[in-house]
């Protein structure tokens, strides 16, 4: 006979889980009291919970392993709700374990008592409060399995503490069983012939390729199915990398900051081959009219999103892997050189580039591009994300880890500390805005503490850009809280930059308080100088601000909710 809290370190080692970010509480403290005995599981105590969850974030989508939380009640398990939604929108394996107080007391307005079930239920694949000391063995084996099975997602399992703490069973199931829940794996063969079928007919194919490839780790099978059949591949922010973006077939990202050549793709082909996307608003613009010469095929391991957003004409349910072995299996070469060159001519006469003079984020990007030959990059949300998206090469050994379907402010800085922890040998760079790093800030302690050499790539404007950059271009430039300069004894309305208070806060003397390694870069040609002084840091992280020009926009635009040729390049639109 063993306690709950010992049933649950036993059911961690099970699961083979390495590493286990948490922070412990009145609710939790049987849990850690537990561990206390264990050598084999690497606990990492960020500096809050939110953090540590965008940590488990990283260190899943980096590993393709489930990232694990652990933390107390109340305003512990409450701290978890915008990490749980960021990983459960892209489909990121993550299991959280909260402490509660005892059955007896659920209910009463106990103190730190939450109903965090009640609250991340539509953000979770699976969330329950465990009731018996009996049940708990088979809901975290349940909770394991769920997580990672179909569409990954984002698990809670509340642990009331007088479970924590009765005796019983020290058994653990190998295996179990769902009344209900069989993911589809194998596409059906009958809707893979049909789509077959489209791709033989269709002068114009094109592949949309979404997060589902990446997570279905099929890149290597969708490559040999782009240059089996020659069809040209164009990608969202979460399918980039799917495929080399140095590879000739690859044309680029779609949406509302798309490449325009990948757009008019889009536009213009006569069959779309989609593959693991939920043709979102920030990729379709105007669902009406999206791919509007085309048949759609759509191959999604989650059977909801298929027509939910644009209605398709060949629905296929299943893994992405599985299904494109299939497809390999019953496709030939298809003769589509007209198709390619016009493809190509767009790439050529619209290239995706920064214009401006000076220190851009173009340069900083493609700096990384010729340093690293393997590399994790992580990003914030905002124009950091964007223009890391246009300029990033992806392949095989180079990753980029993204909030793309909540669009978390905070996420690069503790998704980074979670991919080094899970790659030690591999360089993490996260690339963030002066916005988003204030969110999270604080897991710079983290990182120094545990000796992760992380390089944060921080593009300071002094704004909070993407909204400033929407503001400018269709609100008449009225700027409205985002100027982060901004002081009590500013006026209501600008009075111009030359007139600004100093930056707070001083990010040098901020990164001296923590320990990490820092460098203020204005020019371009010191780009270079500051990656080697990073790369010499040993077990240290390096902060690099990069001063952006306050007016840095992200082209090409296309308002959301609109047709995708109507774009705006910027420069007077050249």
């Amino acid at each position: 006979m063993i306690t709950g809290a010992q049933l649950f370190v036993k059911a961690l080692k099970a699961e083979n889980v390495e590493v286990l970010f948490a922070y412990p509480g009145g609710q939790a403290i049987d849990l850690f009291d537990a561990l206390y005995d264990d050598e084999s599981i690497n606990i990492i105590l960020p500096r809050h919970e939110q953090g540590l969850a965008h940590a488990a974030d990283g260190y899943a989508r980096s590993t393709g392993r489930a990232g694990v939380c652990l933390v107390t009640s109340g305003p512990g398990a409450t701290n978890l709700v915008t990490a749980i939604a960021t990983a459960n929108y892209d489909s990121v394996p993550l299991v959280c374990f909260t402490g509660q107080v005892p059955l007896s007391l659920i209910g009463n307005d106990a103190f730190q008592e939450a109903d965090i079930v009640g609250m991340v239920r539509s953000i979770t694949k699976y969330a329950v409060t465990v009731r018996s000391r009996e049940s708990l063995a088979a809901t975290i084996k349940k909770a394991f399995y769920i997580a990672q099975t179909g569409k990954p997602g984002a698990v809670l399992v509340d642990i009331p503490k007088d479970i924590q703490q009765a005796m019983g069973s020290e058994d653990y199931p190998s295996s179990v069983e769902i009344r209900g829940y069989k993911p589809t794996v194998k596409a059906h063969i009958g809707q893979i012939k049909k789509a077959v079928a489209f791709l033989e007919s269709a002068q114009k194919p094109l592949f949309l390729i979404g997060g589902g490839v990446r997570i279905a780790h099929a890149e290597k099978e969708l490559t040999a199915l782009a240059e089996r059949t020659g069809i040209p591949v164009v990608t969202t922010i979460m399918g980039k990398g799917a495929i080399d973006t140095d590879h000739p077939l690859y044309f680029g990202n779609v949406g509302i900051h798309g490449a325009y050549g990948a757009n008019t793709a889009i536009n213009e082909c006569d069959l779309l081959f989609s593959i693991g996307t939920r043709f979102n608003d920030r990729v379709a613009g105007n669902k009406d009219t999206f791919a509007k010469n085309a048949k759609i095929v759509h191959i999604d391991a989650d059977p909801a999103s298929i027509s939910r957003n644009v209605s398709v004409d060949v629905p296929i349910v299943g893994d992405a892997k599985n299904a494109l072995n299939e497809l390999i299996a019953r496709t030939k070469p298809l003769a589509l050189g007209g198709w390619i060159q016009r493809l190509n001519e767009l790439k050529a006469e619209y290239p995706v580039k920064i214009e401006s003079d000076g220190l851009n984020p173009q340069d900083i990007i493609e700096r990384l591009n010729t340093l690293f030959d393997a590399l994790i990059v992580t990003t914030d949300v905002g124009q950091n994300q964007l223009w890391t998206t246009q300029f990033l090469k992806l392949n095989e050994h180079r990753k980029l880890l993204t909030s793309g379907g909540l669009g978390t402010m905070g996420f690069g800085l503790p998704a980074a500390i979670g991919a080094k922890l899970g790659n030690p040998d591999t360089p993490v760079v996260a690339v963030v805005g002066d916005g988003g790093f204030q969110m999270n800030i604080q897991e710079l302690a983290t990182a120094v503490i545990n000796g992760l050499p992380v390089i944060i790539c921080l593009l300071n404007n002094s704004w909070l850009g993407n909204v400033r950059q929407w503001q400018e271009l269709y609100y008449g430039k009225r700027y409205q809280s985002t100027c982060l300069k901004r002081r009590s004894v500013c006026p209501k309305h600008c009075g111009g930059s030359d007139k600004c208070p100093p930056y707070v806060p001083d990010f040098e003397k901020l990164a001296e308080s923590y320990g990490v390694a820092y460098r203020r870069i204005t020019l371009k040609d010191q780009i270079g100088e500051a990656f080697s002084f990073a790369l010499e840091q040993k077990n240290v992280p390096t902060l690099l601000e990069f001063m952006i020009a306050e007016e840095e926009n992200v082209y090409p635009i296309v308002l959301p909710g609109k047709d995708l040729s109507t774009v705006r390049f910027g420069k007077e639109d050249r």
